[in-house]
């Protein structure tokens, strides 16, 4: 058992938050336990499956494109596909369009202020709903994100592996949030998990939960949580097809649904009859499984119709990292 209170522990977290808040783009200051919903929204789809280093340039070119959730609303989906090529699991774009435009539409350009009402928004899940809920309008929330997951587990040494120890690791989180600074405290949560309570390596005497860490009084707050044995991801592979013509390179839009879905990419069958050769090989791991896709080129005098982009430019095409790294097999 904690040897503090819970009290005593939101208290601790909430002043070393006072003094050792990350500033993000997204954020107001400590102390003001509000944000704008729009941007918290944005920043937490983002931030799904991503670390905040490689999400925080995205955040600041979206908003600087659609500062507001009705300009978003407005924006044509190749766009905004294109603008989140590189943040992968492209089926968050997609809800992301959806959601604005409903909040924009149906709700007054306005979130719902509770967790009930952000939920019945597409994407939107349990932990993002708490999230905005505690983060942009104070309202108590329990918020567990995989940094809260590592902080709780090792607080109280919770031997039941993942995901069986999220049900425990909910109840003793809901004991631990303050009916107070409810956003500051998800949010220090969050930063203490990020930079003090690592997977590895965790720096525990800078940690202002170090006196009544179950898991350092182990000697070992590494263990936890414990995590079962992850399987072998079942691999496939496949074709890109890159034909040149002219300084320019062939590309296709894929379906909107499915894998990259509405995103462009080189085709995956012989757009035309040529010299094709290959050009080497790249490697990708999905979610669910590992991809090697065979990368052929050719040039071609014809033109067949279809999108045509400028090799020079190609970095504007909004790629997806799959083709990025196709592309470079061809033009290093």
């Amino acid at each position: 058992m904690l040897a503090s209170g819970p009290g005593k522990v939101s208290d601790r977290l909430l002043d070393w938050y006072d003094a050792n808040a990350r500033s993000l783009p997204w954020r107001s200051a400590p102390g003001q336990d509000r944000a704008d919903p729009y941007r918290i929204w944005l920043s937490e789809i983002m931030l799904q499956q991503t670390t905040v280093a490689a999400v925080t340039p995205y955040f600041e070119r979206f908003i600087s494109r659609w500062p507001t959730i009705e300009a978003l609303a407005a924006a044509d989906d190749a766009d905004v596909m294109a603008a989140w090529a590189g943040l992968g699991y492209y089926a968050r774009a997609r809800n992301l369009l959806s959601c604005a435009r409903a909040v924009a539409h149906n709700h007054g350009g306005r979130f719902p202020a509770d967790e009930a009402g952000l939920r019945s928004l597409l994407g939107i899940g349990a932990y993002t709903a708490a999230a905005i809920a505690a983060i942009a309008f104070g309202k108590r929330a329990v918020v567990i994100d995989g940094n809260v997951e590592r902080v709780v587990a090792r607080l109280f040494a919770l031997a039941q592996p993942l995901p069986l120890a999220k049900r425990r690791i909910a109840e003793h989180a809901d004991r631990l949030t303050p009916n107070h600074r409810p956003g500051d405290f998800a949010q220090a949560m969050m930063d203490l998990g990020a930079t003090v309570c690592r997977p590895r390596a965790p720096a525990c005497p800078l940690c202002p939960l170090q006196s009544c860490c179950e898991a350092r009084a182990l000697g070992q707050p590494e263990a936890f949580p414990v995590r079962p044995a992850r399987p072998d991801r079942p691999s496939r592979t496949g074709l890109a097809y890159v034909l040149e013509h002219r300084g320019q390179v062939l590309l296709e839009r894929r379906p909107p649904r499915g894998l990259l879905g509405g995103m462009n990419g080189f085709p995956a069958e012989p757009p035309a009859a040529a010299d094709w050769r290959s050009a080497g090989q790249v490697r990708y791991v999905f979610t669910h499984f590992g991809l090697t896709l065979h990368v052929m080129h050719a040039t071609s005098e014809g033109r067949p119709g279809g999108l045509w982009w400028p090799v020079a430019d190609l970095h504007r095409a909004g790629l997806p990292t799959l083709f990025r790294k196709a592309a470079s097999q061809v033009w290093q």
